[in-house]
């Protein structure tokens, strides 16, 4: 039997290690909503437990990646957006951005896993959705759609409301 081909979702022989801003997106297993506290009222939601280890491990990427850090994020209950800067002018080697959302997910999930108990549970979705942020214009754009997804939840593309 022969297995599908998974979609190619990278821009073919680009650098992501390369000084840049990146606009990532990365879901929850089964887009299970985890981060949020349950029955918190909007517009000010308030985190989890593992919400507040993702944010927690955000605020980590730069002690980890000195060329890296994260500009602007948004923690909804089932997936995450940032804004990630590589920044390699201090002369040292900048790692890919897969290396880092690599990195990321696998310190989060096994955070989760020893604080639950819950050894070998998938925390995230495979792989993750980036976009190469090209001028001024779609950061500003990005920076505002991050500011304001959580009041727009239940029109979001990742909105589920139950489990």
């Amino acid at each position: 039997m022969e297995l599908p081909k998974r979609k190619i979702i990278r821009l073919q022989s680009y650098d992501y290690s390369q000084n840049g801003m990146y606009f990532v997106t990365i879901c929850t297993q089964d887009r299970k909503n985890l981060y949020w506290r349950v029955g918190d009222g909007f517009p000010i939601p308030r985190l989890s437990i593992t919400g507040k280890i993702v944010k927690q491990y955000i605020k980590k990427i730069t002690g980890k990646y000195p060329n890296v850090y994260v500009d602007k994020f948004v923690i909804m209950p089932n997936h995450i957006h940032m804004i990630v800067a590589i920044d390699d002018r201090m002369g040292d080697p900048s790692p890919t951005l897969g290396s880092v959302m690599g990195w990321f997910k696998y310190q989060t999930t096994k955070e989760m896993n020893l604080i639950f108990d819950t050894q070998g549970t998938k925390r995230w979705q495979r792989s993750y959705f980036e976009h190469v942020i090209r001028n001024e214009k779609t950061y500003l754009e990005i920076w505002q759609y991050i500011d304001t997804n959580p009041l727009k939840w239940e029109l979001d593309e990742y909105y589920i409301t139950e489990n």
